[in-house]
């Protein structure tokens, strides 16, 4: 399998395999190759129609039977190839050769590529593209560069500060402490301080320790699994306890969450009842709710398991036994490859729930959490010690 993009006989094309036969799109107007026009360009697929974009131009192709999954296992190329033979022969029209000109702003499902001397995992014959200190985005949040005799400045829009426009106005004169992420309140013209994970206060200043963690909404740990590589990722199991008085909210989530490709295992609340989502694979995300049970926001302790048997998932709420269903008999896709993380009650600041998890859970979570066993280990997860904001220790009142 493969997706290519190249530029040929001054025309840009995609090609593209995932399988059964080769895809190719060609542009209807061909790139000005002055050397000084920037031209923006889109491609890509879904299942197996593909797109593509030059300046605004669009050319489909129109998805016909047949496979519909890119499986490629190799790194991402841009600009050239490490060996030319490597590339297959029917993913370009003429000879393989390098391309020489400019490249910035590469997005790829929704990340940025840093093309930058340390991002990449490698590469050769590379220069600075723009020639200039301003290069290309340099100044942060909309700010406009302009070369100096001693580099660059940043002119700032009006609510962004700093060499680069990297910091708020309302963060300048900040009091967080050192274990603290100044967060801008613009509508109140002043800033909050979220605290690293063992810390709490106004200013993130009073250091705490908790085996249960209580979750405020804007609140997250995230968890990276010692032992993932070890996993045996077609059996999956993960088991909590929490409590809460809010009818939404995300609990937890197994997987990487970078983008919609990433499988996962989800765990959380949709009008006050336990709802399990579960990706293993191509998008297809099977939720899972019992609707006899509207008891999961009574301010009680709850415990919950779910277990993933390669396809088949089970639920148990307060060890009973209350979802059981089989997502895929065809056994298409049987391994949760979730990466090794797991986040609980939320994303990093600034992800929203409802956009990451694409509406399938609302909000972040309010409420406690306690007692967190993945797999069948014997010890559960040390939350103080992984990755977080604006945790409180949950013992008290307990």
């Amino acid at each position: 399998d493969f997706l290519c993009i190249s530029l040929v006989n001054g025309f840009t094309q995609l090609r593209y395999n995932l399988g059964d036969r080769t895809i190719i799109l060609k542009t209807l107007q061909q790139v000005q190759a002055n050397g000084n026009t920037w031209h923006s360009l889109k491609a890509g697929r879904v299942g197996n129609e593909g797109y593509l974009e030059l300046d605004g131009i669009n050319v489909t192709q129109k998805a016909s039977p047949g496979m519909n999954a890119l499986d490629t296992h190799t790194d991402f190329f841009v600009g050239g190839v490490s060996s030319l033979n490597l590339i297959n022969p029917m993913a370009i029209e003429n000879e393989p050769t390098g391309f020489t000109g400019c490249i910035r702003e590469i997005v790829i499902n929704n990340r940025e590529l840093n093309l930058t001397v340390t991002d990449p995992k490698g590469g050769a014959n590379i220069g600075d593209c723009d020639g200039t200190e301003c290069g290309y985005s340099v100044c942060k949040n909309n700010g406009t560069c302009q070369v100096e005799n001693s580099g660059f400045s940043c002119s700032c829009p009006r609510e962004w500060t700093g060499t680069t426009c990297e910091q708020s106005i309302y963060c300048s004169q900040n009091t967080c402490g050192s274990h603290a992420l100044c967060i801008p309140q613009p509508s109140s013209f002043s800033y909050t301080c979220a605290c690293t994970l063992g810390w709490t206060g106004k200013y993130c200043d009073n250091k705490i320790k908790f085996y249960i963690a209580k979750f405020v909404g804007n609140s997250y740990i995230k968890y990276t699994d010692p032992f993932y590589g070890k996993r045996d990722l077609q059996y999956s199991r993960l088991s909590l306890n929490f409590t809460t008085n809010q009818t939404e909210g995300l609990i937890a989530w197994m997987g990487k969450s970078e983008d919609e490709d990433n499988d996962f295992l989800a765990i959380g609340l949709a009008n006050g009842t336990l709802k399990v989502v579960i990706n293993l694979g191509e998008r297809i995300s099977v939720p899972l709710m019992h609707n006899k049970y509207f008891t999961c926001s009574d301010g009680r302790w709850h415990f919950t398991t779910v277990v993933q048997n390669q396809t088949c998932i089970k639920v148990y709420l307060d060890e009973e036994l209350i979802l059981f269903e089989d997502i895929d008999p065809q056994r298409k896709y049987t391994a949760l490859n979730y990466g090794g993380i797991c986040y609980f009650g939320g994303f990093e600041i600034g992800r929203e729930v409802n956009m990451v998890t694409t509406g399938l859970f609302q909000k972040e979570f309010f409420g406690k959490i306690k007692d967190v066993v993945l797999f069948q280990d014997s010890k559960k997860i040390p939350l103080m010690k992984a990755e977080g904001y604006n945790v409180h220790d949950g013992n008290s009142g307990n």
